[in-house]
């Protein structure tokens, strides 16, 4: 999994490094594997070209952690600062690094979803980070349609659970 793409031609390159090395391990070790190589989505940008990174990439995992600091433009060193505040006054109603920002960070991983599985059908996308152990984040990953949640191990109680509502 190759971590911050921001153009198609970024992970291509990565993909081609990734592809090259592994042919090599595997003829000196006399064996192979199969294997996916895919990237993170952390980048707007990356959401929105999705389609033509998908032609390189098997599988798509949002950072939603990184989609969200970039999104806002937040710095995740110095929100303590400000977040209390804003959420005090109503300016956010939740922190968006505990509970996913829908109409703007899930716009984003809406539209990626939808243009890379345009462009490569069998992509498998799903998220990493806090928001997959968060119950009304959960739901919304089922309705946009990934494939797949995962969280820090303490949240993971939680995840399964609104997974299990999710489905039921």
């Amino acid at each position: 999994m190759v971590p911050l793409i921001g153009t198609p031609q970024e992970l291509s390159h990565q993909v081609s490094l990734i592809r090259g090395v592994a042919k090599k391990v595997f003829s000196e070790m006399g064996t192979s594997l199969s294997y996916k190589v895919g990237t993170m989505i952390e980048i707007p940008r990356a959401a929105l070209v999705a389609d033509e990174i998908a032609k390189e990439a098997e599988f798509f995992s949002f950072g939603t952690n990184d989609l969200t600091q970039m999104t806002f433009g937040y710095s995740r060193d110095d929100v303590g600062k400000f977040l209390p505040i804003y959420l005090s006054k109503g300016i956010l109603q939740n922190d968006p690094f505990e509970v996913l920002d829908q109409k703007g960070v899930g716009q984003l991983i809406k539209i990626a979803t939808e243009r890379g599985r345009a462009a490569r059908p069998s992509l498998k996308v799903g998220i990493c980070g806090e928001h997959g152990g968060e119950p009304s984040s959960v739901a919304f990953f089922a309705e946009a349609g990934l494939d797949y949640v995962s969280c820090s191990p303490f949240r993971v109680p939680i995840a399964r659970l609104a997974a299990a509502q999710v489905a039921a």
